[in-house]
């Protein structure tokens, strides 16, 4: 690999900022290393009643497997019982499988100085993943374009706050819906050089994405290691398709980790009561994680979770309310029982606008995913209209608050240097700290600093504009863009990841389906 490749991007940004002048954060790293506790909620006697009633739904009401003849096979042999489509598992069975999961891995990025753990005290933000619509300020709401992909993956690369590049962070609906897969995978890897994530809508789609990764780090590397994740999910209630299944065993045969995440509304696609909507959760996603082992032992495996609640007056989904946000803290709970890695919650809203709205509701669901254990939290910026859009606004404000749930999961850090008893002889009664040694030796770590919020005083503000936070961040993901440089990409890698694309478009015809 390119030697070039080597250079850590957040050593890059420090460089920079030292060269103008600006404070210089300690912050910038590869992924968050969690250093306060998890917010463990249930008790043992109803995290034990809530398994009892997973293991009842798996063993007496069952999962239907559908189009996948294959999966049904592999139950089969395990010691499932198979009635049709229905597949019943032995109380039990699905825990013993899924003790050969790894309860923490690396995903490799191409820069390796960017290498993510998934799992432990390990804390990875992605973006937002599946939007068919992008919004910003200046054009409004419209489909997604291989453009608008793009820059999304540029904004994620140049943030210090984001850790992984993510998947589908909009749909590119100007691409044919069957090649569509191979312009996004090349575009992560051409456009940052951090993990990634590849197509889940056809096994052949998920086989694609791996190959591309073959020819990005070797055949050999990437079958020793997970350098790619592929996310998908149940369709609730108590059913597998052939789609989501093929794919997830294609990522698991080639040793790459799948995100195993039923999607439940509560009151739709699951009890309208949050205790059953989590039982319920338990039982599709143990079976999903399950079916990876049985696939390939010791494949890595994401325990994923996406609780959400409805308007009961409407039908409509509601996302960033608080019911879902309390579960994600026993899903935490339960998933650690697995010692299997979490993927939960994120910054959820079903505001139109990057608003207030958009704000509060995110701030309600990302809490509870730092809160409960999540190690690898998807829709971690730029998620809003329910997830039909990626606002460019929003996303750089997601991104700044990221930021500052990097120095929240520090903790409070208890040494001689932080007692600051030095400065307390120093300076004093009645004195103030501004001047004094601690101070000047800690400044520039001490305070998380957001580079979007307004801290002047408010004739200052006024003066520059009287300027709101969305629209500094449309300033803001312009002024990021237009100074987007590409991370170097070996050309010998990159041509051949070109010729593998030219190739596999030219060999089927395109499909708008």
């Amino acid at each position: 690999m390119d030697q070039a490749l080597a250079e850590n991007p957040g050593t890059r940004r420090q460089r920079s900022a030292r060269r103008g002048g600006a404070i210089v954060s300690p912050l910038v790293v590869p992924y968050i290393r969690r250093n306060i506790p998890t917010y463990d909620i249930l008790s043992e006697e109803n995290l034990e009643r809530i398994e009892a009633v997973a293991d009842r739904i798996l063993a007496e009401i069952g999962i239907e497997f559908r189009d996948d003849p294959a999966a049904l096979e592999l139950w089969r042999k395990a010691g499932a019982e198979i009635a049709g489509l229905r597949v019943r598992f032995p109380k039990g069975m699905l825990r013993e499988i899924l003790s050969s999961a790894p309860a923490t891995f690396t995903q490799h990025a191409r820069n390796p100085a960017n290498n993510v753990e998934i799992g432990g005290n390990a804390v990875v933000f992605s973006p937002a993943y599946g939007s068919p619509f992008v919004m910003d300020l200046d054009k409004g709401r419209r489909y997604g374009t291989i453009d608008d992909f793009r820059n999304l993956i540029k904004l994620a690369q140049s943030s210090p706050w984001l850790h992984h590049s993510g998947g589908t962070i909009c749909e590119p609906v100007d691409v044919p819906v069957n090649k569509r897969h191979l312009d996004m995978v090349y575009s992560h890897i051409k456009y940052s050089d951090r993990a990634f994530m590849g197509s889940v809508t056809a096994e052949e789609r998920a086989e694609e994405s791996i190959q591309m990764a073959r020819i990005l780090f070797g055949t050999d590397f990437v079958d020793r290691n997970c350098v790619i994740l592929g996310n998908v999910n149940v369709n609730s209630p108590l059913v597998w398709d052939g789609t989501m299944t093929k794919a997830l065993r294609a990522y698991a045969r080639a040793n790459q980790a799948a995100v195993i995440v039923p999607f439940i509304l509560g009151g739709a696609m699951g009890p309208v009561t949050n205790a059953g909507a989590i039982a319920q959760s338990l039982a599709e996603t143990m079976a999903g994680c399950a079916l990876t082992q049985l696939e390939r032992r010791g494949a890595p495996v994401i325990f994923g979770n996406f609780l959400s609640s409805m308007s009961l007056r409407s039908g409509s989904p509601t996302f960033g309310t608080p019911e879902p946000a309390i579960g994600s803290m026993v899903i935490g709970q339960l998933a650690r029982r697995l010692k299997l890695p979490l993927r939960c919650a994120g910054n959820f809203s079903n505001s139109k606008l990057p608003d207030a709205q958009a704000m509060q509701e995110g701030v309600m669901s990302m809490m509870s995913a730092v809160h409960c254990g999540a190690n690898f939290i998807l829709h971690s910026a730029g998620f809003v209209d329910g997830l039909l859009a990626m606002s460019y606004e929003k996303f750089v404000m997601d991104a700044d608050f990221c930021g500052a749930l990097h120095s929240y999961l520090a903790g409070v850090v208890v040494d001689d240097n932080t007692l600051a008893m030095d400065a307390f002889e120093e300076v004093g009664p009645g004195n103030h700290f501004l001047g004094s040694a601690h101070t000047m030796r800690n400044y520039q770590t001490a305070f998380w600093d957001s580079s979007l919020s307004d801290n002047e005083p408010f004739e200052k503000w006024s003066e520059a504009g009287s300027t709101d936070m969305a629209t500094r961040a449309n300033a803001r993901w312009k002024k990021t863009l237009a100074e987007y440089e590409a991370p170097p990409l070996d050309i010998a890698i990159d041509e051949a990841l070109l010729d593998y694309v030219e190739r596999t478009k030219r060999a089927k015809p395109d499909a708008w389906y």
